[in-house]
């Protein structure tokens, strides 16, 4: 009888103790915190060059504004407006420079990554451990990106110092189907592969990763921490590896990941988004986050013996949806792991991947998790010995969603302005040249990385030509232009939702699409027709500013037919035909 393989190897247990965010820190801490960390010399310039550069435009945009409101004195409206301009215009004027950076450093041929993986491999000295959550996912698909990985490994000869762990927290129902994947799997897998299945889901995710930690973290110097969706081949994954034995002081080795597996005319949008407009982007971040980078919870690898001393995760005091479990809990670890004088890098380097949401709903189903996990941040911002970079992540992150409000509360200002008879900065006098502006730091990215893309000609050829970008570039503007109001009034009622006390459930989430019924998308948009029907019935009260908020009302009477239109397979299909949203392909078998 042919006997199945072992579920699980011996127990190797590591103490994993909980971490407190308020009180002084132990001896131990305050001497592990003078480890030292690689980050480039001019670390602290770079930071406050940013910083400096973001206040100085907004400065110089709210002096605009305030000029043209102050001609007859400032009113309350006034003072409003500009109190929300000035946050608004932070948020684009740093997002425009960090982008700058990273256009300047690509083009300048600079890699924006201060520890590069290695593409050859050396003897290895250290055993990793790969871990892939999962919760109630398609047994057929992460199954087989698992088989993929392994022989990415044995095919480039790193097979024998890795081991294989799929950690699920799907119900009962599930674990036949998982289990009998898992011996198909297992017994003629090139790498050990495990499979354990929880009874109890104490901690969701990362209470998934820490039983795992506490039950056999001692036998493996690192884990590489995959989600349902990732996919990394093993040149990455073995060159990670060797970065983390070269460097000591190094615990965590985030990776950019890029989009793949795209359907849905959604997904491809928003692939191509990832492929062409990512690698800008994060050059900028990798420039300033040095040592402090922060951690997206997947596609990473980590020291285990430091994570496990680091990052054991309370839960956080008051009921849900602030209390209870850390929900968000990938930047909080990043942070434990700072304050204890290790170092955490982002690196940019190929064949690490992961997929995108079919539709446009699914989206801003998993924004829903990460707005009420990163809002939970703003209670760890006083946390003792967080290193200040890591507090401005969290509340970069945390604030992120505040922007959706903020945007709305702008326009219903602007609105209420001009039905009082006030006159407004937003349509009048000089505040077009701050329209041009803001516009022109909004979609420059888009047109630096087009400009990037074409610069060399293979990765010109890789997305189909020069021609098949800059004509994709000019579809997907004016979608993201028709999108930004559904997101913007999608996330102001999470947020209003979070703050009345609504938990974010706790569902499988949805990786494929064969398209949406109206009826259903019609009960996810009901306030947005009647905010753009609102506003269009303004229009003849108030023209001039009906006319200039037109594009917002456009967008938002719009979304349910961007959600089902974009939405369908075989749009996505019919569009790459035709040449639009190429991408560079998957590099592994």
């Amino acid at each position: 009888m042919n006997m199945p393989p072992p579920r699980l190897p011996d127990e190797a247990p590591l103490d994993m103790p909980i971490q407190r965010f308020r009180g002084p820190l132990s001896y131990d801490d305050m001497v592990a915190r003078l480890r030292p960390r690689r980050s480039p010399p001019d670390i602290l310039s770079r930071r406050v060059l940013l910083m400096v550069l973001t206040a100085l435009l907004s400065v110089a945009a709210l002096s605009v504004i305030k000029e043209t409101l102050s001609f007859d004195g400032l009113s309350a409206w006034d003072v409003l407006v500009m109190a929300q301009f000035f946050l608004l215009f932070g948020w684009v004027a740093f997002g425009f420079l960090n982008a700058m950076v990273g256009f300047l450093l690509l083009m300048f041929g600079h890699h924006p990554g201060y520890i590069p993986a290695p593409l050859k491999t050396t003897p290895f000295t250290s055993r990793t451990a790969l871990l892939v959550p999962i919760h109630n996912e398609d047994v057929d698909a992460v199954f087989g990106r698992v088989d993929r990985m392994a022989r990415s490994l044995a095919a480039f000869g790193a097979a024998e110092h890795f081991d294989f762990f799929i950690l699920s927290d799907s119900g009962a129902d599930a674990e036949p189907a998982e289990e009998a994947a898992w011996i198909r799997l297992a017994r003629g897998a090139p790498v050990p592969i495990y499979y354990r299945r929880r009874e109890k889901n104490v901690g969701r995710k990362p209470g998934n990763v820490a039983d795992w930690v506490r039950r056999f973290g001692a036998a493996y110097d690192h884990m590489l921490v995959v989600d349902a969706d990732s996919l990394m081949s093993g040149q990455a994954m073995a060159g990670m590896v060797h970065v983390m034995e070269q460097h000591p002081s190094l615990a965590l080795l985030q990776t950019v990941p890029t989009v793949i597996g795209a359907e849905t005319l959604f997904q491809r949008w928003m692939q191509f988004n990832n492929r062409l407009y990512g690698p800008v982007a994060s050059a900028g971040l990798v420039w300033w986050s040095g040592a402090e980078s922060t951690f997206w919870g997947h596609n990473a690898l980590i020291r285990t013996r430091a994570f496990a001393e680091s990052c054991g995760l309370p839960d956080l005091s008051g009921p849900p949806p602030f209390g209870g479990p850390i929900m968000s809990h990938d930047m909080v670890e990043a942070a434990l792991l700072r304050r204890r004088g290790w170092s955490a890098h982002m690196v940019m380097i190929d064949e690490s991947y992961e997929e995108f949401p079919p539709t446009l709903i699914d989206l801003a189903v998993r924004d829903r998790r990460w707005a009420q996990g990163n809002i939970q941040h703003l209670a760890l911002l006083g946390s003792t010995g967080f290193h200040w970079i890591n507090r401005l992540q969290l509340l970069i992150g945390a604030t992120a969603f505040f922007t959706s409000p903020l945007w709305l509360v702008l326009i219903l200002t602007t609105i209420a302005q001009a039905l009082v008879g006030a006159d407004s900065a937003i349509v009048h006098g000089t505040s077009v040249d701050i329209l041009i502006m803001t516009l022109v730091m909004l979609f420059s990215p888009k047109i630096m990385s087009g400009i990037w893309a074409c610069a060399r000609r293979s990765r010109r050829e890789e997305f189909g030509g020069a021609a098949a970008i800059w004509r994709s570039i000019a579809i997907e503007i004016p979608l993201s232009a028709m999108m930004a109001p559904a997101t913007m009034l999608t996330q102001t009622l999470d947020v209003i939702n979070i703050f009345r006390g609504k938990r974010a459930a706790w569902n499988p989430q949805s990786r494929q699409s064969e398209g949406l019924a109206m009826a259903d998308v019609l009960p996810r948009y009901r306030w947005h027709l009647v905010l753009g029907l609102v506003m269009l019935g303004l229009i003849p009260l108030i023209p001039a500013t009906g006319l200039l908020l037109l594009p917002i009302t456009a967008g938002l009477l719009a979304a349910p037919w961007l959600a089902q239109w974009t939405a369908s397979p075989r749009r996505g299909s019919a569009f790459a035909a035709r040449g639009f949203f190429a991408v560079p392909p998957e590099r592994i078998p």
